[in-house]
């Protein structure tokens, strides 16, 4: 451990924060988008299907994977804030 001092309780409120907020985006974005919002989208054209469809069958998965990298990039930064980063 270096830099900052370890504040068990700090640092999973911060976990929990990332998780949480990581959670409400991919709810949104898979049934947002794709299921209430889809209406609202079915005049917007990508990839000669409307957008809604393609929210439910690509974006959801996009949006998951860009999740994934800012988690583990957001974490790595908790991480290093509270000294319990990998050296």
């Amino acid at each position: 451990m270096s830099g900052h001092s370890y504040d068990a309780e700090n640092y999973w409120k911060a976990n929990l924060r990332l998780i949480f907020g990581s959670l409400i985006v991919w709810a949104v974005v898979s049934y947002g988008c794709a299921i209430l919002l889809r209406p609202m989208l079915a005049g917007i054209s990508v990839g000669g299907t409307d957008l809604g469809f393609w929210f439910a069958q690509q974006g959801s998965i996009l949006a998951f994977i860009a999740l994934i990298f800012h988690y583990a990039w957001r974490m790595n930064k908790i991480d290093e804030k509270f000294g319990v980063h990998e050296e």
